[in-house]
């Protein structure tokens, strides 16, 4: 732990408008990266990427049909009910899976991240919104449609109404943080529907199996699912993916086999007059059923959300040639042993399954469920991490387990988390329709969520003709929005799961946005400025103390106020002081010689430090190594670069020895602590939210690196600000 040195506080009130403001960066030297992005893969590359997929991405979806017929409330279904309800299911996986997800949506990554928080986070990149943070609007966006961008002149209408709105900017944040956390949401329940659905199975042939032992059995496999998620997203994929391989072989040949027998012309569905006079017939009772229709489109968000584990030629071609296939073929042997068997709804998938091989068939659909629960996890780590880098969550700690991608990520804190709520809603609400419930809401929520950010997208990034987007927008928002309408009354029944999780999440989120904010908005007020720091280091009874400090900062466009108060208060400054500052790029590696980048100041013993890291970086340089290699650029960019304080040879050589003898007198390490302090004249709003923001701030993990600096080396200095 760092020392603690706590002075006597310097309150100055904080600024009050509701704005993130960015600057440019500090300092100045020029910070381009070379460091080598992956290459772009062959062809067989993207074959096994796409192979890995199937056992992290298309899990819950291809798993769907476990629970898909089970979770409607059918109660006499006839035969056009069925065919109507496959025209729906079939064009539901055809529409949303294949002509929004797999063809647009991809198409709108951000650095190779995908879901709702990645779309609000391109949309903050390519327009002036104010609400990201300055170290991630450096950094440009891996779409081509940016450069489409032009003047003022250019820009759309609604554009320009988000880039003057604060209310309409609140607005889209809050609609990004909703859709990250049903995310997550849906990251807790498809684990406990799919495994929960799957065990099922086992009481059929043996209908003396109690209903607790299913769910303390669905508990165990969960258990040990998250057990295995810290040995990454590639090496747990290329295990379940011969799983999942199984289960799309399979299941499409068990339909195959059930249309033959059952009801060969089952594709006579395909015509949308049939979904027509579903409704036509069954009316109020009609849309209802769409709550467990939904489902069938189940873990299609996690196909967007887990682009930064893989990339989007291996998911396209994984979906196209064997997930919507899969699906089409397996859900009409469904609806083809229903036609004949119309009360077996209850049990829609096994029931279909031939008796000499239910078996392979239970044990293939068990393994298949924990995979299915494997695309959501992964996804939540995506979302998580994202919200962590742009800001807008908490620090946790986030692992990179793949050195080839970047979005390949786990987290111990939200791997256990996660553990607990599945197997919580399992023992609590065991009953399968009631999770169903609960799951089309989430399901519906968030594709309605995607389409409203991808509809902004293309209109004010991409600049799609004007029609084009209103036929996007009417079809997936009408469509979307019918379904939410059903799953919505569901609500009483097991659909008020997902919003408590929700509404937990988004506080937690939006707290710590707040309070960041906040801390930002009085850094960038109070921060000082060189011509600053040369009044305090002038005023009489300031020594410059023998040493070497290393000063943290992470204000971009100055230095952090933290030192006025250092200075203040401590009445000396060490003879050579660096202001370093950590930045995080989206590069796997950074180059060597572009890890450190270093300047002078234009005052004397005062220079700065940016260290740049990629996401596959080790930050822990041990103390010495770390002082080192920092001295050393200092001491080529002095002799390379001279300025007006060092302009002969020898003065160089002066600044160098000052250099050597900084570093025998001794090293430290200086960073802030800093905490609101909330005065009698804070309203209750700002009141509770930034008491809200201290309890989370002091309960996270250090957005420093320990950098391997001794524990003697490392003080911490304390300040308030007045909210």
């Amino acid at each position: 732990m760092w020392s603690h040195l706590v002075l006597s506080p310097t309150i100055i009130p904080i600024a009050t408008p509701f704005v993130f403001a960015t600057a440019p960066s500090f300092p100045s030297a020029p910070l381009a990266v070379t460091s080598t992005l992956p290459k772009e893969m062959g062809r067989w590359e993207t074959v096994v990427l796409a192979y890995k997929t199937l056992g992290v991405v298309f899990g819950g979806l291809v798993t769907s049909p476990l629970y898909v017929y089970p979770s409607m409330p059918l109660k006499t279904p006839t035969e056009q009910d069925y065919l109507g309800i496959y025209s729906i299911m079939f064009w539901t996986l055809t529409l949303i899976g294949v002509v929004k997800y797999t063809c647009i949506a991809l198409k709108a990554d951000d650095q190779g991240e995908g879901g709702t928080f990645a779309l609000y986070s391109l949309l903050c990149r390519n327009m002036n919104i104010g609400l990201l943070s300055s170290k991630q609007a450096q950094t440009n966006s891996s779409l081509s449609h940016s450069a489409l961008l032009g003047s003022t002149e250019n820009k759309s209408r609604l554009r320009i109404f988000f880039e003057r709105s604060i209310v309409a900017r609140r607005v889209l944040l809050f609609i990004a943080m909703l859709g990250t956390c049903m995310l997550i949401g849906d990251g807790i329940l498809t684990p406990a529907i799919s495994v929960l659905s799957a065990m099922d199975g086992i009481r059929a042939p043996f209908p003396s199996v109690s209903k607790s032992l299913v769910e303390a059995l669905s508990a165990g496999v969960l258990v040990v699912l998250f057990l295995l998620q810290k040995f990454g997203t590639s090496r747990v994929s290329f295990m379940f993916s011969p799983i999942m391989g199984a289960w799309t072989l399979c299941t499409p040949l068990v339909g195959i086999y059930s249309i033959i027998q059952h009801y060969p012309s089952i594709f006579k569905a395909l015509s949308p007059h049939y979904i027509f006079h579903f409704f036509w017939r069954n009316g109020k009772e009609g849309w209802l059923l769409l709550g467990g229709t939904v489902l069938c489109i189940t873990g299609s968000e996690a196909l967007f959300a887990d682009l930064g584990h893989f990339n989007r030629s291996s998911i396209q071609i994984a979906f196209l040639l064997t997930i919507y296939p899969s699906l089409v073929l397996t859900y009409a042997g469904q609806t083809a042993y229903l036609i004949k068997n119309p009360t077996d709804h209850d049990d829609g998938f096994y029931k279909f399954i031939p008796t000499t091989i239910y078996w392979p068939i239970f044990i293939i659909s068990t393994l298949a469920a924990v995979v299915a629960s494997q695309s959501l996890i992964s996804a939540t780590f995506s979302v998580i991490k994202q919200s962590v880098v742009l800001d807008y969550f908490p620090k946790i700690k986030v692992v990179h387990t793949s050195s080839n991608k970047e979005g390949e990520v786990y987290s111990p804190e939200v791997n256990y988390i996660l553990m607990v709520l599945c197997v919580a809603v399992i023992l609590i609400f065991g009953d399968g329709k009631d999770i169903g419930n609960a799951f089309g809401v989430v399901v519906s929520l968030v594709m309605l969520i995607t389409t409203i950010l991808l509809t902004l997208v293309m209109i004010m990034i991409w600049r799609t003709p004007p029609w084009l987007v209103a036929i996007y927008f009417f079809i997936f928002f009408t469509m979307e929005g019918v379904y939410a309408s059903a799953v919505l009354s569901k609500i009483p029944e097991g659909g008020w799961i997902p919003f408590a999780i929700s509404f937990i999440l988004a506080f937690i989120m939006f707290g710590w946005f707040y309070g960041r904010q906040k801390k930002m908005e009085y850094e960038l007020t109070h921060k000082i400025d060189l011509e600053r720091l040369g009044m305090l280091l002038s005023e009489p009874g300031i020594q410059r103390v023998p040493g070497l400090c290393f000063f943290y900062t992470n204000i971009q466009d100055g230095l952090t106020p933290i030192l006025g108060h250092y200075i203040k208060n401590m009445r000396s400054l060490h003879t050579v002081t660096i202001f370093t500052t950590l930045r995080y790029l989206l590069v796997p590696k950074v180059a060597a010689h572009e890890r450190i980048v270093v300047n002078r100041l234009g005052l004397e013993g005062v220079y700065g430090c940016v260290i740049q890291y990629g996401y596959a970086d080790s930050l822990n340089l041990e103390g010495d190594g770390f002082v080192n290699q920092v001295t050393d650029s200092l001491q080529v960019y002095i002799q390379n670069c001279p300025d007006s304080l060092t302009s002969d040879h020898e003065e160089v050589q002066e600044e160098i020895s000052a250099f050597e003898e900084a570093k025998l007198a001794g090293v430290v390490h200086i960073r802030g602590k800093t905490r609101f302090y909330i005065g009698n004249n804070c309203g209750w709003f700002d009141r509770s939210m930034l008491a809200f923001y201290e309890f989370l701030h002091s309960n996270c993990r250090s957005a420093l690196p320990a950098l391997g600096v001794p524990l003697s080396q490392r003080i911490e200095v304390g300040m308030l600000y007045e909210a």
